[in-house]
């Protein structure tokens, strides 16, 4: 009894312990001068004893030579050897969940160094997935293992050694090579290049070219059926859209695959090309709600359809498969800027809504959204913010209305093709990171005026913006903005109906002889006083 109390307080310490993890926050000197090329993640997962073994190698370029290596990696998981450019290296794995690798045998700058870490044992239990990342050990309803990882928040130095920043992502993309028991499949990112089965264990290895968040960077384990059709890009592409989906609801995969096909019409044409034309459209089925992993999105809402407008709609599907754009393509520089791929993808949740609803259905969203807004925390909170910090609800909801506001403010003819340039211009995908300030700059240049004033007074502040109406006869009125220093245009009711002014810190009058109502259909998350 004594050790087995022992052996649960260790797995509850080392579950806490990975529940502490942080991703990104201010980059370490020694990871600066770092520059990820590729990751090659081989790992045997074994469902019995809840455990992995394998190793991860990891190429790297250096702007200047390094004293020491430097890698991110959870200290639950036990590191036998580290090979730098094919030769032993001392290291030390500590409690800081960091290894420090003595480059004995490393090239110099600006050249491919591979440095191999092989590991194992017992990785964390994500305890409330995908929220708090780790391993999920469940079982189907057939009893078959079914194994899911999530670690947005924790980084994916929860289960494999890497630099575990967002700025950094690897160039010449990953290689997934896992191991399983025979009868289940491992899916993955990319293409799967090779499977192959030895005695009771079948290997699967999975390739992507393309550039790849740490945090997407993992598989899902399942006795699955791939339920597969065709989709055609707006570019004329032929990608393969593929559903890993439980042998149990394989009838329903079809359906999801359309839904599916469906939104991808919908973000091409707010948003380009679908992202990863060269590999696959991925869905995988998961005991966890759902997760934005690149080209294998995670679902997990269990076939809950919506009716809108006499369509299904699975906001779950939506909302992670806007990711492939905001988050995937278009990815943040440092956790600080979260609100860009979360609040613009709920942006783009909307958008669906108003494809398949109408204009209607759309402004309903976005008014029950600025409701839902909390406005404790500014959705932008600094630089080098690690991930706990960034994360909280208005990075969504409130990310979104902003997007709202901004349509408002610069006019669909303005505002849709920028917001599509920012998804489709090299300079802000794939390789290329992106900040707040970079997002600003852009729709500023595109509206001819600069747009700073708005970006920090709903993003950097949790401030609504304050209109101050003052009546001055029977049927006249001042209206001025008390804290925007900027010309904003604003719908007003008045005696003679709605119209559309422009109003700014200096007062100016408006004729009626009913109280004006002030933005009506909502564009602005404001507070209005009256005098």
């Amino acid at each position: 009894m004594r050790s087995t109390i022992l052996f649960l307080q260790l797995i509850f310490a080392a579950t806490t312990a990975a529940q502490n993890l942080k991703s990104g926050g201010k980059l370490k000197p020694e990871q600066a001068i770092m520059d990820i090329r590729h990751y090659t993640i081989a790992l045997e997962v074994d469902p019995v004893n809840q455990a992995i073994s394998g190793y991860t190698e990891i190429r790297m370029i250096y702007s200047e030579q390094p004293s020491i290596i430097l890698l991110d990696f959870w200290h639950g998981l036990k590191v036998t050897d580290v090979l730098v450019n094919g030769k032993k290296s001392t290291f030390q794995h500590t409690e800081d969940d960091l290894i420090r690798i003595t480059p004995e045998n490393l090239k110099g700058t600006v050249q491919n160094n591979a440095v191999r870490v092989y590991y194992e044992g017992k990785p964390a239990i994500a305890e409330r997935a995908p929220w708090t990342g780790g391993f999920q050990w469940e079982k189907d309803s057939n009893g078959n293992p079914w194994i899911a990882i999530t670690c947005q928040g924790e980084g994916g130095k929860i289960f494999f050694p890497c630099k575990d920043h967002p700025s950094d992502e690897p160039n010449e993309g990953a290689d997934l090579i896992i191991t399983v028991p025979k009868g289940l499949t491992a899916a993955g990112p990319g293409l799967l290049i090779k499977q192959t089965t030895k005695g009771d264990k079948t290997t699967f290895h999975w390739k992507t070219r393309y550039t790849i968040s740490n945090y997407c960077l993992v598989f899902n384990v399942g006795k699955f059926k791939k339920v597969s059709r065709q989709y055609t890009t707006t570019a004329g592409n032929t990608v393969p859209m593929d559903y890993y989906v439980l042998e149990e609801n394989e009838s329903k995969a079809m359906h999801l695959l359309d839904l599916m096909a469906e939104a991808c019409r919908i973000l091409e044409k707010y948003f380009g090309e679908y992202p990863w034309a060269k590999e696959k459209i991925g869905l995988c089925e998961t005991p966890h709600l759902g997760m934005e992993h690149q080209s294998l999105i995670a679902y997990g809402n269990k076939y809950r359809f919506e009716k809108i407008n006499g369509h299904d709609f699975d906001w779950l599907l939506v909302h992670e498969f806007g990711h492939e754009w905001w988050a995937n393509k278009v990815t943040n520089r440092d956790w600080g800027h979260m609100w860009i791929q979360e609040g613009i993808c709920t942006y783009a949740d909307a958008l669906h809504i108003r494809e398949i609803g109408g204009e209607e259905a759309y402004k309903k969203r976005m008014q029950r959204t600025a409701f839902q807004t909390q406005n404790v925390l500014p959705i932008v909170q600094g630089e080098e913010v690690e991930s706990d910090q960034a994360y909280h609800g208005d990075i969504y909801g409130k990310g979104a209305f902003f997007m709202h506001s901004l349509r408002f403010i610069m006019g669909d003819d303005i505002f849709f093709p920028t917001l599509k340039n920012l998804a489709t211009d090299p300079q802000y995908t794939y390789d290329n990171t992106v900040t707040t300030n970079d997002v600003e700059k852009l729709f500023s240049t595109a509206y001819g005026k600069s747009l700073k004033p708005v970006f920090d007074l709903f993003l950097r502040t949790p401030n609504k913006l304050e209109v101050v109406l003052k009546q001055t006869g029977e049927s006249t009125w001042l209206i001025k903005l008390n804290n925007l220093d900027f010309d904003l245009p604003l719908q007003v009711v008045t005696d003679a109906g709605m119209q559309t002014i422009t109003i700014n810190k200096k007062a100016q009058q408006l004729t009626s002889k009913t109280l004006p109502v002030i933005d009506p259909e909502i564009y602005y998350l404001k507070k209005v006083s009256i005098e």
